[in-house]
């Protein structure tokens, strides 16, 4: 890995053409932002997606919850407080291969257990407050704010001081790469294929 974050292969080292690079992505970034967009992009591409997220919304029908923004966030702060804060991205790990994306990490600790993989990548997705506040109304999944003054407050509440809760911003701190998606399909198709170009070692990349 270089300075900048950006995984190559060793020169001495040629694959044959085909043959997938050993490398799992993360994916941050806040409410709306386009994460499951370019979670579509990687999977058209031949990765594997997992989230963070199901290992939740299992505990939440476990619980008999509704599988709702807010009842999620509230079961993966008691998950994170009774077993530890990276107990989700502990309860994946065994599954990951060489060709994969993990949605949905929204602490740091997560981050810290999914860089024990040989080749991890964290990508921060990002897009402007407004925006993603048009996408989140455009969406309308359920317990999604309808204002955007609790459209901040759901914020708020996922940069949580608790070391055990959703820490989202201090978790996209540490992303070795930020993906703009302030534009539309087009854009970041473009800087997708660049930045997977770029991680695979591979000019081309589609």
């Amino acid at each position: 890995m270089t300075a900048e974050g950006i995984l190559t292969l060793p020169t001495e080292v040629d694959p044959p053409v085909g043959t997938p690079v050993a490398l799992v992505l993360g994916l941050t970034g806040a409410n709306a932002a386009g994460k499951s967009e370019v979670a579509r992009w990687l999977a058209e591409r031949g990765f594997r997606i997992h989230s963070l997220s199901d290992a939740v919304r299992q505990e939440a029908v476990a619980r008999g919850l509704a599988i709702g923004r807010e009842q999620l966030i509230r079961v993966g702060n008691d998950l994170r407080r009774s077993e530890g804060p990276g107990v989700l991205a502990w309860r994946l790990l065994p599954g990951l291969g060489d060709r994969d994306v993990v949605d949905s990490i929204r602490n740091p600790a997560e981050v810290e257990v999914l860089r024990r993989l040989p080749r991890f990548v964290l990508l921060g997705v990002w897009a402007p407050e407004e925006l993603r506040y048009e996408r989140s109304l455009a969406r309308a999944r359920p317990g999604d704010p309808t204002t955007l003054d609790d459209f901040r407050r759901r914020e708020q509440e996922e940069n949580a001081s608790d070391p055990a809760a959703q820490q989202l911003a201090l978790t996209f701190d540490l992303a070795d790469h930020v993906v703009s998606n302030a534009g539309d399909r087009a854009a970041l198709d473009g800087v997708l294929t660049e930045l997977l170009a770029a991680l695979t070692g591979r000019a081309g990349v589609r």
